[in-house]
């Protein structure tokens, strides 16, 4: 099997835009946080606590999405010089690597999504509790 450069370089758009919505989730969820912060110093509630607890969760969940996005989008690069270089034997498993670092970082989106729930279901398991 020969690489050729376009391939590799298929990748950057889609690491782009991943790399938006992380930054997004990221800065939407700092500002989450920071908010939630003041109301628990103020009120001290145990539900801004598990909603607190949710969103480290999720926080570091997309560090860890960034961070696979990073390494990816790297070896995309290696990839490439690889390519142009034409070593073969560097390009394939350069790619393949940073294939399987997007595919961790999408599992990771993936189960944040999931548990970006769990702070709804926090608030809504509180309204029947109090039923």
């Amino acid at each position: 099997m020969t690489l050729e450069v376009s391939t590799p370089a298929l990748l950057f758009p889609a690491i782009s835009l991943l790399f938006l919505s992380f930054t997004n989730r990221f800065l939407h969820l700092s500002a989450l946080i920071r908010q939630l912060h003041q109301d628990w110093l103020e009120e001290g509630d145990a539900l801004l606590r598990a909603q607190i607890d949710n969103l480290r969760r999720r926080l570091t969940l997309i560090r860890a999405m960034q961070l696979l996005g990073a390494f990816s989008l790297l070896l995309c690069v290696v990839s490439m010089v690889a390519v142009i270089a034409t070593l073969q034997i560097i390009a394939i498993p350069s790619f393949t690597a940073a294939l399987l670092l997007m595919g961790g970082s999408l599992a990771c989106l993936c189960y944040e999504v999931w548990i970006s729930g769990g702070a709804l279901r926090i608030l809504l398991n509180a309204v029947e509790e109090k039923r």
